[in-house]
């Protein structure tokens, strides 16, 4: 069965076919690095690390991009008010470079707490201001883009498909409507490509226009193209984002290239807290440091999943709470079949009570589906249900059955969801370890008796094999050992 994406773009579900076959390039807006992040963090991020997840489940191979941006968003999120990193340097008395530094690696801590996989590229803003400049200037020439004092501007009225994705149209966009009236626009809805430095800025670049550094919208441009190419397959971020973000960033990456810059656009929605949207800016925020101390990493990735990635959801201690109980079920099914499990037993004529790759199947037809972890979930409760019947059953247990289950809560809860801790994934990989090791030494003791045979043609090909699995087998004079490298 093919994935299904619901694109903002279309504002419809549509089967997912990649530019590359058994490829996903994605890029997801990263965060702003002026402060530690929160909740609302976690959903976007949680959600976009689970859909890499499953896509990799799937068989895809996939090139993750998720930005830093350490310059250049302003406070009302357009071209107005100052910088926030520079506003957090300022009430801090820290070089910015100082702040975007400290909150950058907290955000990776977090991530990494949350069971989050890292992207495979982490570009910064900063660390991309000749690409943007490149960007600008490409815009300047083909006249979709002016100047005024040092300040580039985008001019939104050469640009028919400027709204495509918000659903606003420029003629509607009301002077004023968002932030004052700037005398140096064309119209109120022309947006920044690179900003004047004034003298007391700290954060500046030399430019073919002076000294300035660049709007928001402009570094994702930059940096995603220059990644994953001027179109590529999804872009991924807050609902927030959609306007002026997103919308800004169609209008210039394919003003630039001639080409659509991306097919299919992903937005997960906020959380919020007793009704109200988490957010930095009012400080109706709880950080994820915080939340870490009341929860683990598994109930925070339980809670995030227990929605959609595009409903809301709203925060509180009663909502995490129930998802602890939840998930302690689900854990308990999981640790039972692990102690059931007997490499040495067996029996035969076995005949199973239930068909697990029937629940495998079911729990893909849910992700398939827009990425529906909670019917997904569903499916793995209505699974526990069956396993814990079968175990209080008083039945012999059949350990090739019950290995099956165990790898199949793997696969799903595990892999995919991120919902078993780490203590009960080590023991499993402790044991398939052992197992490798004593199949290993067997083979290392055939070989030895191909070598005392003189039959070194053989045994060079048992360790040739060996090594296209993973395994390196090392000679010493004392015996032979192996090396093993996990996938």
């Amino acid at each position: 069965m093919p994935i299904v994406l619901y694109n903002s773009l279309t504002r419809k579900k549509e089967e997912f076919v990649p530019l590359v076959p058994g490829r996903v390039h994605i890029y997801v807006c990263g965060p702003t690095v002026y402060s530690h992040a929160h909740i609302g963090h976690a959903k976007s991020y949680l959600s976009f690390d689970m859909i890499v997840r499953y896509f990799r489940y799937r068989g895809y191979k996939v090139k993750y991009v998720q930005n830093i941006t350490d310059v250049g968003h302003l406070t009302d999120d357009a071209d107005e008010g100052e910088d926030k990193i520079l506003k957090k340097a300022r009430e801090e008395k820290l070089d910015p470079m100082e702040i975007a530094e400290y909150f950058a690696w907290s955000y990776f801590d977090d991530m990494q707490k949350l069971g989050v996989l890292r992207a495979n590229i982490f570009p910064r803003a900063t660390g991309h201001i000749v690409e943007q400049i490149d960007l600008i200037q490409r815009l300047l020439v083909k006249g979709y883009a002016y100047e005024v004092n040092g300040n580039i501007y985008y001019d939104v009225s050469r640009f028919a498909g400027y709204g495509k994705l918000s659903g606003r149209k420029v003629e509607e966009l009301d002077a004023g409507a968002r932030v004052e009236i700037n005398p140096e626009k064309r119209h109120p809805a022309d947006f920044a490509l690179w900003k004047k430095a004034e003298p007391q800025h700290l954060m500046r670049w030399n430019s073919p226009w002076g000294e300035g550094y660049p709007g928001w919208h402009i570094e994702c441009s930059a940096m995603s193209m220059k990644y994953l190419g001027e179109t590529f397959d999804i872009h991924g971020g807050g609902l927030d984002n959609i306007f002026p973000h997103h919308e800004c960033e169609i209008a210039q990456s394919e003003a630039a290239s001639g080409k659509p810059f991306v097919r299919y656009w992903l937005h997960n929605n906020m959380v919020t807290v007793n009704g109200s949207k988490m957010s930095k800016s009012t400080g109706n925020f709880i950080t994820i440091k915080d939340a870490l101390q009341q929860f683990n990493t598994p109930t925070l990735r339980y809670f995030i999943f227990s929605s959609h990635y595009r409903s809301r959801l709203d925060f509180s201690n009663e909502a995490l709470q129930a998802a602890r109980v939840g998930l302690d079920k689900l854990l308990l099914t999981i640790k039972n079949v692990k102690k059931k499990i007997d490499p040495a037993g067996q029996i035969k004529n076995f005949h199973s009570p239930f068909d697990p790759s029937g629940f495998r199947k079911q729990f893909e037809e849910m992700m398939d589906d827009d990425f529906n972890t909670p019917r997904a979930l569903a499916v793995l409760f209505e699974l526990s249900g069956e396993v814990n019947s079968y175990l209080n059953s008083g039945l012999s247990l059949h350990q090739p059955f019950l290995q099956t289950i165990d790898q199949l809560l793997r696969d799903t809860a595990g892999q995919v969801l991120g919902l078993i801790p780490e203590d009960l994934l080590a023991s499993a990989e402790a044991g398939r370890k052992g197992d490798i090791e004593k199949i290993v030494q067997v083979v290392i003791d055939i070989r030895k008796k191909l070598r005392d045979h003189k039959q070194y043609q053989l045994a060079d090909q048992v360790r040739s094999d060996l090594g296209k699995v993973g395994i390196t087998l090392v000679d010493k004079p004392e015996g032979t050992t192996f090396e093993y490298q996990s996938e």
